[in-house]
């Protein structure tokens, strides 16, 4: 007998617990569960540890008082090269914070989901990243004698991740050319929560043409919730591209005085129907083109 996944976004973040450290996939303002980011911003939760390739989720989830300490390689919304509310955040010194290179920020997830507690590495050597961030060297054991960053595995309690498909069982497909590194947040964790575009029965019956677009096993998925226009304000490609006027609106909000609570509402909804309402609906969502690079 196969195990139904399909979980309620409230029900996922009922799994969630305060002081929990929590993956969240996606890549700036690209492939970001926002609707789950949402649920979490409607909930009781606090005191988190925040791992993420950042972008509106952290900035949000800072701005709400959420984030005890933020693991990241950069926060950004590209056109906006630093996230406003994240960086008001930081610069009030309201999170504890860890910042890593990219490539340092993969190999600690690598190391987590192969249940190692670090992998060594030339990133980040000759940068102030190391000391910074408290990692220590090693030095390797053979002939060489090279030292490196024993960068420390990111183990997480939970990860979020947006994917274009899933079925019940938790077979997903991601698509468009910027996948990245979900697949690693997802066995880096105890347990992967998936929200999804669509929902099928049995992915392999509607979608075998694209069985590569599978980036890692079911196993690792502990629920899936379908929700179409689940990234928006980011992009899903190539099913639909990012707000930017959203964006904008929503970095010029936190200009000063920048007070969350005076534009929550507005930012959040009450839930998943009224947001999408605000924002013209799933058509308008789906309407917005794909960014060119």
């Amino acid at each position: 007998m196969t195990l139904d996944k399909r979980m309620t976004p409230a029900e996922i973040v009922g799994r969630l617990r305060d002081g929990m450290t929590i993956g969240i996939g996606g890549w700036g303002p690209r492939r970001k569960p926002m609707a789950l980011v949402r649920e979490i911003l409607r909930s009781d939760l606090k005191d988190l540890t925040i791992v993420a390739y950042g972008g509106a989720d952290v900035g949000m989830l800072c701005a709400a008082g959420k984030v005890k300490k933020l693991v990241f390689a950069f926060v950004s919304l590209d056109a906006i090269p630093l996230e406003p509310w994240f960086r008001k955040a930081r610069e009030a010194g309201r999170i504890e914070v860890l910042e890593l290179d990219e490539g340092m920020f993969q190999w600690g997830l690598k190391a987590a989901a192969f249940g190692l507690p670090f992998l060594p590495t030339r990133v980040g050597l000759g940068t102030d990243l190391a000391e910074l961030g408290g990692l220590k060297m090693v030095q390797s054991p053979y002939d060489d004698g090279e030292t490196l960053i024993a960068m420390p595995a990111l183990k997480l309690d939970a990860a979020l991740l947006h994917v274009n498909r899933s079925d019940w069982r938790g077979n997903v497909q991601l698509l468009g050319p910027d996948a990245y590194y979900d697949e690693w947040f997802a066995k880096a964790a105890d347990a992967c929560f998936v929200s999804t575009e669509t929902l099928v029965e049995r992915i392999e019956d509607h979608y075998a043409d694209d069985a590569q677009a599978n980036v890692f096993e079911r196993c690792f998925v502990a629920g899936v919730t379908e929700i179409p226009g689940g990234a928006h304000p980011s992009s899903m490609p190539p099913a639909y591209g990012w707000d930017m006027g959203w964006f904008k609106n929503y970095a010029a909000l936190a200009a000063d005085p920048g007070d969350w609570d005076a534009v929550r509402d507005r930012l959040v909804g009450a839930d998943e129907a009224a947001y999408l309402k605000s924002v013209g609906g799933k058509e308008a969502v789906t309407a917005l083109p794909l960014p060119i690079f």
